[in-house]
């Protein structure tokens, strides 16, 4: 009987639906494609016990300092032994003074996510700990998860498929590091869990998350307590006009209480530390 069904499916045997690769990368399959970037990660926070995190969002092309200097100098190396620098190089040196100037952001979320994490890894009751989550890629992404590393905790990467700029940092944990091809899914997960939210300079990615945050918060679709550090006032000033949005009356004043602004390390971490700590470790989740 065994090398009568062997024989039959060596010519034609009907493969199940669930390994047709044609089906499930069809556009008929995008609902399973969809429940998969669901289920998955729901199925390996469950194993990892993560409960609670910290997300950090901001910009993909910011620089840690170094990196930043190191750019500026060569390039203005280049352009000193130049007698009339080319306008295409004197552009490059611009770009990295900017780089340059905003590399800080890039330090100042690393020690942000490293106080936070040996925080929360002092917390005696495991459930109640914290981790810090990125959307995996560069920039201020790579700052968070490197510092949760650099405090000795893990982290967690929600990485997506882009055609530039998104290539999964090496410091979120490999247990935790996924890839999303779905935008609303790959929130869904950022926003699901997050019990806190820091938002460094960032573009169009940034503004996105943070206002998609911001409106669940106002329209009280999400009922859970959520501190919302919007870090690095002059920038976030400069971007968006929050008091010009209540003077138009298309917000209420008592919207702009919903985010704080933060300009230093240690506030913004006892601020979150003092937040958590009422709400989560001594209170009862909400």
């Amino acid at each position: 009987m065994a090398k009568k069904r062997s024989s039959q499916r060596s010519v034609g045997w009907p493969q199940k639906a669930y390994k047709n690769l044609d089906f499930l990368t069809s556009p008929e399959g995008r609902i399973v494609r969809v429940l998969s970037e669901f289920l998955e990660p729901a199925s390996r926070f469950e194993k990892n016990h993560v409960r609670n995190t910290i997300v950090f969002f901001g910009s993909a092309r910011t620089l840690p300092r170094a990196e930043a200097r190191k750019n500026l100098r060569e390039l203005e190396k280049r352009a000193a032994q130049k007698e009339r620098p080319p306008r295409t190089l004197l552009r490059q040196c611009e770009r990295a003074r900017r780089d340059l100037k905003m590399s800080h952001y890039y330090e100042d979320a690393v020690k942000l996510a490293e106080k936070l994490t040996r925080w929360s890894l002092g917390l005696r009751d495991k459930k109640k700990r914290f981790l810090i989550c990125s959307g995996g890629g560069g920039g201020i992404m790579e700052a968070a998860n490197r510092g949760a590393r650099k405090a000795g905790g893990t982290s967690i990467g929600l990485n997506i498929s882009l055609p530039m700029e998104q290539v999964p940092n090496h410091y979120q944990s490999r247990d935790l590091s996924f890839e999303f091809h779905y935008f609303f899914i790959r929130k869904f997960w950022l926003f699901y869990l997050a019990k806190a939210l820091v938002a460094f300079p960032g573009g169009f990615g940034t503004l996105d998350e943070l206002f998609e945050l911001l409106t669940l918060v106002q329209t009280k679709k999400t009922k859970k307590f959520m501190p919302i550090i919007i870090y690095g006032t002059e920038y976030w000033r400069r971007v968006i006009n929050f008091e010009a949005l209540v003077e138009a009356g298309t917000i209420s004043e008592d919207d702009l209480g919903i985010f704080r602004f933060f300009d230093d390390v240690d506030a913004a971490f006892e601020y979150l530390k003092e937040a958590l700590t009422e709400h989560y470790v001594q209170g009862v989740p909400g």
